[in-house]
């Protein structure tokens, strides 16, 4: 039952915002949406910490320690977003940017996006996986574009495009998965049941899980953003509505990543090698050198931000390739306070965008005077994101450092060297937007900055102390797919 609400409560927003998402009280509609789907999660969690385990709906959909998990950091944060929105588009709206009608479709595609995102986690068919991640893309596609301007038009076909190629190479792995199945399980959609592949995972046939692993790396890794699959991801955070650019970089990339992680596990299986793992590893230690190296040539806010998004999902990618509980449960931690770092950010970055009327950061100048919370929170936030201690994404990263050291030490240098270049670039540009001189105005409307020093607090919470019941979700979680 609470599997059911957790889904049904975002099909229904999109479809009550469809109807009335040009009103004045869009925003709180879509924020009291947003509210009921995580207490749906919420119960959800509770429901999974007491009874372990569950499947619903004929075993089509199912939960365990791993995707409720991401159940709850997904509700959470699109919660968030939804309360930062609210202020952000109508300030939006009063500059000219956004009309009615768009108003329309940001509320109700947000609302789709939630629902597609939350199926996607949920669901135990890897062909309705797939079918998910192809609705989060359109959904996406539709608020990338909001503006109509040249820039975000051109960012959103890119995304289409590229993406679009990318589900194509997905789907071509689910059916490699499914041919491979078939000989075990036989035909019909339970070959399709990741519950069921999990219990026969070492009858299967390694050469095809091998061939549909590169496939689904691939697919699902051009959405998580790895490199040489990434070049959709900075136009689309940067010519998109800033609260979308929190939810692709703060939840898509998770989601994508999660699809990964789950084909790994079957393939390890099948394999008894880490054939994944080293895959895993090479495109996310590719990715975190490249990003870090781009970061420094950037001058748009929101495109060296999604840059960055880069460098991280690569560590993420690198850690859970090295495979085993330790990088496991580093990797989730740090998907953890990523997603919430990287929101507060953008939340920060869109309404200093907003002030100064620009995202290029040479004309970003002393948000801190004009508005000490802003700048604050830009630049707590950053120094968060660069792995400052004692901030969570600290102890994710110096937990993979070690592992990486005392499994794959010709890997620790690079990524030394990438987190270096990163921090280089990032603090000395992010400085003088916050403590230099500042020409900025005033907003028309209050910045909803609450959900910023909500997330900052809980990644410092989860820097210093990490409660024993989320330690124990950790754990669980890890030895699944560790």
């Amino acid at each position: 039952m609470e599997i059911f609400w957790v889904l049904a409560i975002p099909l229904a927003g999109a479809a009550v915002l469809a109807l009335a998402g040009h009103r004045r009280w869009a925003a709180e509609v879509n924020g009291a949406f947003s509210l009921a789907t995580l207490i749906a999660a919420a119960l959800l969690v509770a429901r999974v910490v007491s009874s372990g385990s569950l499947t619903a709906l004929n075993d089509q959909f199912f939960v365990d320690p791993f995707n409720v998990f991401l159940v709850a950091l997904t509700a959470l944060v699109a919660f968030t977003t939804a309360m930062f929105s609210r202020p952000y588009m109508r300030i939006e709206q009063d500059h000219g940017r956004v009309t009615a009608a768009r108003l329309r479709l940001y509320h109700c595609a947000y609302q789709l996006f939630t629902f597609t995102m939350l199926v996607s986690l949920l669901t135990n068919n890897v062909g309705i996986l797939w079918v998910a991640m192809e609705g989060a893309t359109l959904s996406t596609v539709l608020l990338v574009s909001l503006y109509r301007t040249p820039q975000s038009l051109e960012a959103a076909w890119k995304y289409f495009i590229l993406c679009g190629v990318g589900i194509a190479q997905a789907l071509f792995g689910t059916i490699l998965l499914y041919f491979a199945a078939e000989r075990v399980l036989g035909g019909g959609t339970t070959s399709l049941l990741w519950t069921h592949l999990y219990e026969v995972r070492h009858q299967l046939e390694p050469t095809v899980l091998s061939l549909a692993f590169v496939f689904l790396l691939v697919g699902y890794g051009t959405k998580v953003g790895l490199v040489p699959l990434h070049n959709w991801l900075p136009d689309a955070h940067a010519e998109g509505p800033t609260p979308i650019s929190a939810v692709l970089s703060g939840l898509l990339l998770n989601v994508a990543l999660y699809a990964v992680v789950r084909s790994k596990v079957l393939v390890d299986g099948a394999l008894g090698s880490n054939f994944s793992g080293g895959l895993m590893m090479g495109f996310g230690l590719l990715s975190v050198v490249v990003a870090a190296l781009f970061l420094s040539r950037q001058r748009d806010i929101k495109r060296m931000f999604a840059y960055s998004s880069i460098e991280h999902m690569g560590i993420v990618t690198f850690a859970f390739g090295m495979g085993g509980t330790v990088a496991a449960f580093a990797g989730l931690l740090h998907m953890t306070v990523h997603s919430l770092t990287k929101s507060a950010i953008f939340f920060t970055v869109g309404h200093a965008a907003q002030k100064t009327g620009t995202q290029n950061m040479a004309d970003i100048r002393g948000l801190i005077e004009r508005n000490p919370t802003i700048g604050w929170g830009l630049m707590i936030g950053t120094l968060a994101i660069l792995g400052v201690p004692p901030f969570g994404v600290f102890a994710a990263e110096f937990m993979i450092l070690t592992t990486a050291m005392h499994e794959h030490a010709w890997a620790t240098p690079l990524l030394l060297f990438a987190l270096g270049v990163a921090f280089a670039a990032v603090l000395g540009k992010v400085q003088p937007m916050v403590f230099g001189e500042t020409t900025a105005k005033r907003l028309p409307h209050q910045p909803a900055l609450l959900p910023v020093f909500v997330h900052l607090a809980l990644v410092l919470l989860l820097g210093l102390y990490i409660p024993p019941y989320l330690e124990q979700w950790y754990r669980q979680a890890a030895a699944l797919i560790g």
